[in-house]
């Protein structure tokens, strides 16, 4: 059954983007995974409830040799089906694979305690058969719950792993026109169908149509190397100005001396007649009060300035960006 429903997954995420799918059908795997941990669930519930039958009312196992070897041969065989299974899935990133590798060990697992348990009986007379079942059950319960988890992470919007971050992170900033790079989001569509979008931040007084290109060749690059769709946005900065960076390092003690694992991007200055616009991001750990940090952004900055300032500030979720 879940061979089947394996095959029939991989089929419906095979379909190519359509104008109601312009992103692909490759979730598929992650339902599919879904569906045979289900699956799973459903088999150990079954183990669970007869292995308890078992206790209560035990009967004596018919011992044969021919149905001993008939599941040697099937432990065999599901235990090459699951490494097999498990080598494939890691190889293309397969949840669906992986998950049916999961459901072969756990049939390898029931399987063998049948056995044991036919032995067992046989050569000592004791009827261990339900408690046996009992042990199966609740590992069986415990992978199809694992597994569930594993699946509908994705399904709901899981954050990128660190290593897929850093390897778009290390194509963008080996350009040397890039000065710095904020607001990392990626989207999984599915196996090897990731959308990823990032701010970059170049020197203003740099040719824009320059700029354009770079980012070009950036988002085509990342494609390549880590087949990922990248849309990055291009954020001039003003580099050189000794009041702005004098206002930045300012900025930057306040925020640190609140909480150190604060940080800002995105930073610019406007004067008025009689006051100064601070405008950045400040990139926000959960847990973290936003109005309480503006309040004391702006209280810290009163104490501070012979000249008013008024700050204006976008918060943003530090699961995005760097401490950097």
């Amino acid at each position: 059954g879940s061979s089947i429903i394996t095959l029939v997954g991989f089929r419906l995420s095979e379909k190519p983007a359509d104008e109601d799918h312009p992103y692909g059908h490759a979730r598929y795997e992650y339902i599919t995974a879904l569906v045979i941990s289900f699956l799973i669930l459903y088999i150990g519930f079954e183990t669970l409830r007869n292995s308890f039958d078992k206790i209560l009312h035990p009967e004596e196992t018919v011992f044969s040799w021919v149905t001993i070897a008939i599941l040697v041969v099937s432990v065999c065989v599901k235990l090459w089906l699951s490494g097999f299974n498990k080598k494939l899935g890691n190889l293309i990133n397969s949840a669906t694979l992986l998950a049916t590798s999961a459901d072969s060990r756990n049939d390898v697992i029931a399987t063998f305690s049948v056995l044991a348990a036919a032995l067992i009986e046989k050569f000592t007379g004791f009827k261990v058969d339900g408690y046996i079942g009992l042990f199966v059950a609740i590992f069986i319960l415990y992978s199809g719950i694992m597994l569930a988890k594993e699946t509908i992470s994705p399904l709901l919007g899981e954050n990128a792993s660190p290593e897929l971050k850093a390897n778009i992170v290390e194509v963008v900033t080996a350009n040397e026109k890039v000065l710095g790079y904020h607001d990392l989001m990626v989207h999984d569509y599915g196996p090897n169908q990731r959308f990823a979008s990032l701010h970059v931040e170049m020197d203003v007084k740099e040719d824009p149509m320059l700029c354009h290109g770079i980012i070009d060749d950036l988002e085509r690059e990342c494609f390549k190397l880590h087949n990922v769709n990248l849309v990055i946005h291009y954020d001039p900065i003003v580099t050189g100005d000794e009041r702005l960076e004098s206002l930045k390092a300012v900025i930057k003690e306040i925020l640190n001396d609140f909480d150190k694992r604060l940080t800002f991007h995105d930073f610019r200055m406007v004067d008025g007649s009689d006051y100064t616009n601070l405008i950045f991001d400040v990139a926000l750990p959960y847990g973290v009060d936003q109005k309480q940090v503006k309040e004391y952004i702006d209280n810290r900055l009163y104490e501070k300035g012979d000249k008013k300032y008024y700050t204006v500030i976008t918060f943003d979720s530090t699961d995005f960006n760097t401490n950097e």
